[in-house]
């Protein structure tokens, strides 16, 4: 084996699954260095010019050729997104190493089953996040981490071009999971939350343009813009801190990709005053980031190292980006993401901490995350994509879902369905029977969720039995909705409405109880006074 990858003198042996727009360097790549085998693609065309193109590399059409051949250590998938789990399910029972482009998966319980079946095996199962790769992002990684800039107080990344414009995937998932995976690494964590906006111009149910925006319990903010209808190229990474601001600008000339600002912010009288010092370049040695990427998948293949990007990271990635497809999909709504169970000791076996109650009746997705305490009743089904928070009470013959967010200490109460759209923040009261809806003007003989509008009923907020919530209105914190009311338009905070139209017929305090005329409660003494979104309370 070459001293690229490892101190042995044989490489291991890679096959290149899929070599279109992006599976050609792959190939190259592993050419290059000496470990590539096998090419296969759907493509006879392709594999005739690659058999013209690298002398004495095999290729196939089928599956089947890869993984029964002995010869081959690893694979290397870079294929559609929504082939990844299968393709890399069956190299890995097959015994193959496995590197897979992102996203690892689509669905979350998918990537987790692929890591435990790695775990299981043996094998290394690496996510192609070529930026952590790439010697820039690494140095400024060191810095960053080293305490060279400071306490880190904000990240934005900008990634934006005329194209490459695709129709399987928008543009979130086609440009930021390398920005996703570069700012978790820099955090060192996962955000609390996150939020998304998207602007369709092609197609409506392909954004073209999206921005997101992380919030991290450190205090840590960032945000990523993403668009594929940009005038020019611009790859952009900045970070700063208090110290100094790192930018990674990865459209320059190699000796000006890394610049350091050493500003500072210093306090006169009270006041923040801008101390700006003069930039400087940092000094990298230049060397392709897919190489280095190949290099490391051979090293661990070589060695059993765990990768950098390994399925544990690519998870971490793909729980940010479905998290904030469902904030897409809520037109900007803040979704939280829960806390990931810890992984246990490889040495033992794994048995996952179920630390809520779910009644042996109940249906509960792939894909669901049920926070602690909860407890999910008789004949209740909760759908792929949903969020339930901590100290939840979800009666029986209760649908959530699919991709629902529910805060803490919710109680759901019997024969309610929570459907695409609505999201609840905590302590929600949702009384018997009663109704959201989520399609304005729906029909059974035409389609029509991709109408879908969405309603957020606030913290606090109280639905009495029987009443209809229509899609698309904002209940406001702590207002109460009467039974058998019909909501149409937004409630403020601290509303008593009743009736078909609700109409506002009063004040409720946070306890529940009817407000005085002076704006006080007779129960709890607690005082309000009026503002803009309704009441709020005298201090």
């Amino acid at each position: 084996m070459t001293t690229d990858a490892n101190s042995s003198n044989k490489l291991p042996r890679i096959a290149v699954i899929g070599s279109g727009y992006w599976g050609k360097n792959l190939v190259r790549n592993f050419h290059q260095i000496g470990a590539l085998d096998l090419i296969c693609d759907r493509s006879e065309d392709l594999l005739a010019n690659f058999r013209e193109q690298y002398s004495g590399v095999k290729t196939c059409l089928a599956l089947s050729e890869v993984l029964k051949d002995a010869t081959i250590d690893g694979v290397a998938i870079a294929t559609p997104a929504e082939t990844h789990y299968g393709l890399a399910k069956e190299a890995l029972l097959a015994g193959k190493h496995v590197y897979v482009e992102k996203p690892l998966v689509l669905n979350e319980r998918e990537g987790e089953e692929l890591i435990e079946l790695a775990r299981e095996r043996k094998l290394v199962l690496m996510v192609g996040h070529l930026l952590q790769y790439h010697p820039i992002f690494k140095k400024l990684k060191e810095l960053a981490l080293g305490g060279e800039l400071g306490r880190i107080n904000y990240i934005y990344s900008n990634r934006l071009n005329l194209g490459k414009i695709r129709r399987e995937e928008n543009i979130l998932w086609s440009f930021a999971p390398h920005d996703i995976s570069m700012i978790l690494s820099l955090a060192e964590d996962e955000p609390e939350t996150v939020q998304t906006t998207g602007g369709y111009y092609l197609h409506k149910k392909i954004a073209d343009v999206t921005t997101t925006h992380f919030e991290f319990k450190s205090g840590l903010q960032a945000h990523i813009f993403v668009s594929w209808l940009h005038p020019f190229k611009e790859q952009k990474l900045v970070v700063v801190g208090d110290r100094k601001m790192a930018v990674f600008n990865d459209t320059k000339p190699w000796a000006d990709k890394l610049w350091l600002y050493p500003h500072e912010i210093k306090w006169e009288h009270n006041m923040p005053v801008p101390a700006k010092a003069e930039p400087e370049t940092v000094d990298v040695p230049q060397e392709e980031p897919l190489r280095q990427e190949c290099l490391h998948f051979l090293h661990c293949v070589a060695t059993g190292q765990q990768p950098v990007t390994d399925g544990k990271e690519g998870l971490r990635v793909l729980r940010v980006l479905n998290a904030s497809q469902r904030s897409l999909d809520l037109n900007g709504q803040s979704v939280r993401i829960l806390p990931q169970m810890e992984q246990q000791d490889q040495r033992s076996d794994p048995v996952p901490q179920i630390d809520f109650f779910a009644h042996e009746s109940a249906v509960i997705d792939e894909g669901v995350s049920v926070g602690k305490g909860t407890k999910i009743w008789h004949f209740s089904h909760v759908l792929k994509g949903s969020d339930i928070g901590e100290n939840c009470n979800i009666g029986q013959n209760v649908v959530v879902g699919p991709d629902v967010t529910i805060g803490n200490g919710c109680k759901i109460q019997n024969n309610v369905s929570v459907y695409k759209g609505v999201t609840l923040e905590d302590g929600v009261f949702c009384g018997p029977s009663m109704v959201f809806t989520n399609i304005y003007n729906p029909r059974a003989e035409i389609r029509k969720m991709d109408q879908v509008r969405p309603t957020l009923v606030k913290k606090g907020a109280t639905l009495g039995a029987n009443s209809t919530i229509v899609c698309g209105t904002t209940i406001g914190r702590y207002a109460f909705v009467g039974a058998g009311a019909v909501v149409n338009k937004n409630v403020v905070d601290h509303a008593l409405v009743v009736g078909n139209p609700a109409k506002q017929i009063g004040w409720a305090c946070e306890c529940g109880e009817r407000l005085s005329n002076d704006m006080e409660c007779l129960v709890c003494e607690k005082r309000y006074e009026r503002s803009t979104g309704g009441l709020i309370e005298i201090r």
